[in-house]
């Protein structure tokens, strides 16, 4: 406790790089992760810029922003008057253990004060998450010019030449897509392997599957103990160690070797990996963050709020496109709306995920992905002929490669525009696209607002039809084809569809022609019909159209 104590005072000094910023009380929970922080009592618009120990013998409360710590605060009488105090000088929220915060009694007395709550899972190190949201709060602080994760990364360099040191070998730390993170700087026995893994700072595709093959990566996804890889035919041997934070896998260390190590070693290196797990834990919270706060700008920029937006756009003309099928939604068992609304989040959420992850990886380092609506949305720079990333010739790239994997993948994009206020409409036309082609009337794997412009236009024109009453003969021959069993209406439609061919039209609705101009010359004595009159024509097939026609 000692530790723990003396890392949360350290916390509780509030910097000047930290004191104007704050982060969502949310927003810091999600961005921990991990399973070790969850919001229970959610009072509003709190924001967090600073980490401070609870001492309510001292009256020590904390300050406006803080996120305060009740270490050791247990009891609910003790919880509820953590929970007052801390109202009192209007902090961002309180951390209690699981027991506490779920304390019917405590969540009372934080709903009554308006202050937020948030639970600290049982097997949770105080330590450990100060550690972490002091992290969160230094990268949001510092903004997006500075690299926070720039340490971090010098950390596991570190690491990685102490772990090399223990094993006498060359080492990488991966993460759990095979993408080095970080590796030792002796290179004396380097295999073929480890150098293209170097280079392209992933490891070669045709070793990842060999590996898989092997049973390697099941091995490592389910193992807490180093293992060692016998050498193959395009690998040499290795030691591999698993790094978890409690029962998630978040990457490994890869250790080459000649013969497997002794006990002593494997120890060593085991208890190794628990530090690089802290600093992984790290390194996704200020990914995370970074990714959270783009998202926010890219929705901000879409839905018109444009201030300063050009200064980290890229230069115009920019496109909007709706991204989607490339995660298949699970099978609906929920049972009321806010269940269906949860799936409908998570569904776009992991979309959003499968298309960032095909973005970065052709090279797209800054994806500008959103999601807006409840569906994924890409910002891409639409210059003809620029196939760099992040561009839309780019994206077509992109599109091309995931409906490889999921031929359900698509993208439906919004037409080229060069001023941040039309970026609006860019979203919207986009929309119509995708919605077009969810009702069947668009197809395609990739497809424009100027490809659909004639769909699009129809569409815009059908929306205000049901407003009304049907006018005209349409609602006479509906009504007829629905009492007597004909088909008057897909018959007029198949005319007007392939105007002087009756051939045509008749194949459309799979009769003989000659069955065709009968109906024609029945459907004359139900409705009067004046098929030689162009404004006619228009009207009646736009009311065709909204009956499914």
């Amino acid at each position: 406790m000692a530790t723990t104590r003396g890392t949360s005072r350290r916390a509780a000094t509030r910097t000047s790089s930290t004191s104007s910023v704050g982060l969502p009380v949310s927003q810091l929970v999600g961005t921990i992760g991990g399973g070790l922080l969850t919001v229970v009592v959610d009072a509003g618009a709190g924001t967090v810029d600073d980490v401070t120990l609870a001492e309510p013998g001292s009256g020590v409360f904390g300050q406006a922003g803080d996120l305060l710590l009740g270490v050791g605060v247990d009891r609910p009488a003790d919880a509820a008057a953590l929970l007052e105090g801390a109202a009192g000088v209007d902090v961002g929220a309180v951390v209690l253990r699981r027991g506490a915060a779920r304390n019917p009694q405590v969540r009372a007395a934080a709903r009554r004060h308006g202050v937020a709550l948030v639970e600290l899972a049982d097997h949770a190190s105080w330590a450990h998450v100060v550690w972490l949201l002091r992290g969160v709060l230094d990268r949001a602080a510092s903004g997006p010019a500075v690299r926070a994760e720039g340490p971090v990364l010098d950390e596991l360099f570190a690491l990685a030449d102490a772990c090399a040191a223990l094993v006498g070998g060359p080492i990488t730390i991966e993460d759990t897509q095979s993408r080095v993170l970080a590796y030792s700087s002796a290179q004396a026995v380097a295999d073929p392997a480890r150098v293209s893994t170097i280079v392209g700072r992933r490891v070669p595709d045709e070793v990842i599957a060999s590996l898989r093959g092997r049973g390697v990566f099941r091995r490592l996804a389910r193992s807490d103990e180093p293992f060692f890889v016998p050498a193959g035919r395009d690998l040499g041997a290795r030691l591999v160690v698993p790094v978890r934070a409690g029962t998630e896998w978040l990457g490994s260390i890869w250790a080459v070797v000649d013969d497997e190590p002794p006990e002593a070693v494997r120890r060593s290196l085991a208890q190794t990996a628990s530090v690089v797990a802290l600093h992984l834990l790290r390194l996704r919270s200020q990914a995370d963050l970074a990714r959270r706060v783009a998202a926010d700008r890219v929705r901000a920029v879409l839905s018109g709020d444009s201030p300063e937006a050009e200064g980290w756009l890229p230069p115009p003309p920019w496109r909007v496109a709706v991204l989607a099928g490339a995660h298949e939604a699970p099978a609906d068992t929920g049972t009321g709306p806010e269940a269906s609304g949860g799936r409908a989040s998570s569904t776009a959420e992991r979309e959003l995920d499968v298309w960032e992850s095909a973005a970065r990886r052709r090279s797209w380092r800054q994806p500008l992905l959103a999601i807006f609506d409840g569906v994924a949305l890409a910002l891409v720079r639409d210059v003809p002929g620029d196939t760099t990333p992040g561009t839309w010739e780019w994206l077509l790239g992109v599109v091309t490669e995931v409906a490889g994997v999921t031929p359900t993948a698509t993208a439906s994009a919004g037409g080229r525009v060069s001023r941040v206020a039309q970026l609006d409409r860019s979203r919207r036309e986009a929309t119509e696209v995708q919605r077009l082609r969810e009702a069947g009337r668009v197809t395609g794997t990739t497809v424009t607002v100027e490809d659909a412009w004639a769909a699009v236009t129809n569409a815009r024109a059908l929306s205000g039809i049901w407003t009304e009453e049907l006018l005209g003969p349409v609602e006479s021959l509906r009504l007829h084809d629905e009492e007597h069993g004909t088909a008057y209406l897909s018959t007029v439609a198949a005319w007007l569809d392939h105007p002087g061919d009756p051939r045509a039209a008749a194949r459309a609705v799979h009769v003989h022609p000659n069955t065709l101009r009968y109906r024609m010359q029945r459907l004359s004595d139900v409705v009067d019909l004046d098929l030689h009159d162009p404004e006619t024509r228009l009207a009646l097939r736009l009311q065709l159209r909204a009956l499914g026609h």
